[in-house]
Order: structure tokens, then C-alpha cells, then sequence
């Protein structure tokens, strides 16, 4: 059980995957005894192996295992018809993300319909300093809690327009709490544009964040605002769905 979750552990921290040899050493265990285990986790579907790299992967069930719940209400549940509603609305992907620690993680898509489109995959994590959907999971903490994080967090540069300043940071999460949406202009990938609302399951309290991205040429700043209207119109019908 122990070497088992080391392994989840270590794989968790390499997302784009290890060797068995890698595994077997960060987690101290024989090789052979490694590919049993991992023979286990890959037969139960908690990882996986890509043949061509030999490299092992976690797959997305301990996160689908971990989605959050309202009562009995599932959040991906109750989002997914208002996210497909959205997606045609702005005709942009639109994505559905948590808080994990200091990071966001998507946890549900529903795709663009366009040719070029923006998507990941799910389990995918983002800071929350340089794009909207994290600007939301910051600003929309408990306002000690929140300047804690800031303190604590790495301010790295991604593009010209990253935010790198912690004052800067606090200007920008107070103006997300007012307006009530954040915007992403290029801050994390040149050419990508977000729009990001909060999801809430009880008042003050944050469960969530829903957000449409795009490329930019089809999001330019001057649609952030009506788009934005849209982005939390939905997530004002998730939190009603979890609700009941």
C-alpha cells in the first residue's frame, strides 16, 4: 500500500511521466517489484503506459474520484449542461477548474466547435498568478488567506504582460472581487485569451472556477466584457443546479 502510493506521488510530481527504472528508484523499491505494482495501478486505471516512450502516466481517476460534491449534487455533474450552453453562446472552449494548494487543476472541458480551438487535458495544472481562471481561485479567497498565498507564491514571467509584482497582484485580485469575473490578456501563452468566472456553494465560500478560452484574434479585450456577462450567467446556473 505504502509503495503503492509513492508511486502515485511520484508520478503526480512528473505529470509528463517516468520510466519504470525512474520509479523504482525515487520510491526505493526493486524493479521488479516496482512493475508489479505498477501492473496493479494500470490494471485498476490509476495510471497508464504509453508504449512507445515506456513512460508511465498518471491517468485522470483519482482526479474524477475527487470531484467535488453539494450534498449529493456533483459539480461536474450540474456543470456540464451549462458549460455545452456557453460554449455555443461564445462559440469558444470552456473549461472547468478547482483549487489544489497553491495551483488550479481542470477537472472538465467542453471543446470549441472551430477548426483552431483551445484544449488540454484534463488534470492539467495552472498558476494562479498569470491567467483568469487562477486570478479567480486567488482573488476569491478568505482576504487573509489570500495574502498568504500571494506572499507564498513564485511570481515567474510567462509573457511581456505576466503580472510579477505582488502589489500588482493584489491590485488586480481586489478588481476581480469587485467586477466579479477576471480577464486573461496573453498572461500565461502569447495568442491565448480567458474569461473567468467563480462558482460558489455556499455565500463567500468558493467551490470553483468555469471560464472561455480562445485564441486572441477571436477574443480580442473589446469582447471580454460581454463575453464575461455569459461566463457568469453560467456559473450562476451551476451553483443554482448544485442547489437542487
Amino acid at each position: 500500500m505504502d509503495r503503492g502510493l509513492a508511486i502515485l506521488e511520484a508520478l503526480d510530481a512528473r505529470p509528463e511521466g517516468l520510466s519504470l527504472a525512474e520509479i523504482s528508484r525515487i520510491i526505493g523499491s526493486p524493479k521488479n517489484s516496482t512493475s508489479r505494482l505498477v501492473q496493479t495501478l494500470t490494471a485498476r486505471g490509476y495510471v497508464e503506459r504509453d508504449e512507445a516512450s515506456l513512460t508511465v502516466r498518471l491517468t485522470g481517476k483519482l482526479l474524477r474520484l475527487g470531484y467535488p460534491r453539494v450534498g449529493r449534487a456533483s459539480l461536474v455533474g450540474c456543470a456540464l449542461e451549462p458549460m455545452r450552453r456557453l460554449r455555443d453562446t461564445v462559440g469558444e472552449t470552456v473549461q472547468l477548474g478547482i483549487p489544489i494548494g497553491d495551483e488550479g487543476v481542470v477537472i472538465e472541458q467542453v471543446e470549441s466547435t472551430q477548426a483552431v480551438r483551445i484544449c488540454v487535458e484534463i488534470g492539467l495544472r495552472f498558476r494562479l498568478h498569470n491567467n483568469a481562471p487562477g486570478k479567480v481561485l486567488l482573488a476569491f479567497q478568505h482576504p487573509k488567506s489570500r495574502e498568504t498565498t500571494i506572499r507564498r507564491l513564485s511570481l515567474d514571467r510567462y509573457t511581456d504582460r505576466t503580472i510579477t509584482e505582488r502589489g500588482a497582484l493584489r491590485e488586480e485580485c481586489e478588481a476581480v472581487v469587485a467586477q466579479g469575473y477576471a480577464t486573461d490578456w496573453a498572461e500565461a501563452d502569447e495568442g491565448i485569451h480567458c474569461v473567468a468566472a467563480p462558482v460558489f456553494d455556499q455565500p463567500n465560500h468558493l467551490l470553483s472556477v468555469v471560464w472561455a478560452s480562445a485564441v486572441a484574434v477571436r477574443m480580442p479585450r473589446e469582447r471580454f466584457a460581454s463575453v464575461a456577462v455569459e461566463v457568469m450567467q453560467t456559473a450562476r446556473e451551476i451553483e443554482r443546479r448544485l442547489r437542487g
